[in-house]
C-alpha cells in the first residue's frame, strides 16, 4: 500500500477560511463568478480559496469584506493566522506581492536570482531538481519565471538590489554557452539605472548571510515583508521584528560585498575566462 500523502501544514486552516468565504458568499446570494467579478479576479481564484487550495491574502480579504458586507471579519482572519498558515503552495502570495512591489532586495547564494536569469539558465536550474519533474513541467516553470521578469520593464520599475555570492557565478549550470550568456546578461543588468548588483566574493572573513538566501520586499502600501525558501518549503515573514533582523543582515551584506564598479570588473574577468 502506498504511503498516505502528508497534508500541508496549513491545509486545515485554509479549508476553514475557505468555508467562511463560501458561507458569506452564499448568504449574500452571490455566485462564485459574481464575487470574482466584484473583486476583479478570476473565478478560479475564488473557487481555489473556497476549496482551501489557495491562501486568502489580506488585501483580497479586505475587498471581500466590503463586497460581502462583513465587519472586517475575513481581514482579521487573514492577518491573524499563524505564520505557517500564511504560506501558500509554491510561494503563491510572494509571487503576487513581487509583481507589484515598490522595492526588492534579494540575497542569493547558489544560483543567480530568478529575476536576473536568462531563459536557458532558468531551464537548466529547474532541470537540476531531484526528483526529475519532467520536461513539460520544467517548460511551464521556466515560462512562469521569465514572465515574472516583466516587472523589470514596468513604466516605473521597482527599486532593485541584488547581492549574489560569487559561488553562484562560478558554477556552470547548463554548460559553457548557457553560463556565458548568463554572465553577459548579468553584466548588462549591472548597467541598468534601477538595478543595484553586488557580488559577495569568496574568501571573506566576515559573512552576515551564512543562514541562507532571503528577499526583502516593500508593497505599494509601504508594508515591509521578507521571504525565504528552504529545501522543501517557503516562508513569507510579516513580523516587523523578524523583517528588521533580515534588513540588518542585508545592510551588513552590502557593506561586505564588492561595490558596483568592483562587481562589474569581476563579471568582465569571468567573461574573459570563458
Amino acid at each position: 500500500m502506498p504511503p498516505r500523502k502528508r497534508p500541508r501544514p496549513n491545509e486545515t486552516a485554509m479549508k476553514m477560511v475557505g468555508a467562511l468565504v463560501a458561507a458569506a458568499r452564499t448568504a449574500k446570494g452571490m455566485t462564485q463568478r459574481a464575487l470574482a467579478e466584484a473583486l476583479h479576479v478570476d473565478v478560479e481564484t475564488v473557487a481555489s480559496i473556497e476549496q482551501g487550495r489557495r491562501v486568502l491574502m489580506p488585501n483580497v480579504a479586505e475587498k471581500m469584506d466590503r463586497v460581502l458586507g462583513l465587519p472586517d471579519l475575513l481581514a482579521v482572519v487573514a492577518n491573524r493566522l499563524p505564520e505557517v498558515d500564511m504560506v501558500p503552495a509554491w510561494a503563491e502570495e510572494y509571487m503576487e506581492r513581487e509583481a507589484e512591489a515598490l522595492a526588492l532586495s534579494w540575497y542569493d547564494t547558489l544560483t543567480v536570482p530568478g529575476l536576473l536569469q536568462t531563459e536557458a539558465y532558468a531551464r537548466a536550474v529547474l532541470g537540476c531538481r531531484v526528483p526529475f519533474v519532467g520536461e513539460e513541467k520544467i517548460e511551464r516553470q521556466t515560462a512562469h519565471r521569465i514572465q515574472r521578469q516583466r516587472i523589470l520593464t514596468r513604466p516605473v520599475p521597482p527599486t532593485l538590489s541584488f547581492i549574489v555570492w560569487e559561488a553562484a557565478l562560478r558554477d556552470r549550470i547548463g554548460g559553457t554557452e548557457v553560463y556565458r550568456e548568463q554572465l553577459r546578461h548579468l553584466r548588462a543588468c549591472a548597467d541598468q539605472p534601477t538595478v543595484s548588483l553586488q557580488v559577495l566574493p569568496l574568501g571573506v572573513t566576515a559573512h552576515a548571510g551564512l543562514n541562507g538566501p532571503f528577499t526583502l520586499l516593500e508593497t505599494p502600501e509601504f508594508q515591509h515583508l521578507a521571504y525565504s525558501e528552504t529545501q522543501r518549503g517557503s516562508f513569507l515573514v510579516r513580523d516587523p521584528n523578524e523583517v528588521s533582523i533580515l534588513s540588518q543582515k542585508y545592510a551588513m551584506l552590502r557593506s561586505q560585498a564588492l561595490n558596483f564598479a568592483e562587481t562589474k570588473d569581476l563579471l568582465d574577468r569571468l567573461l574573459g575566462e570563458t
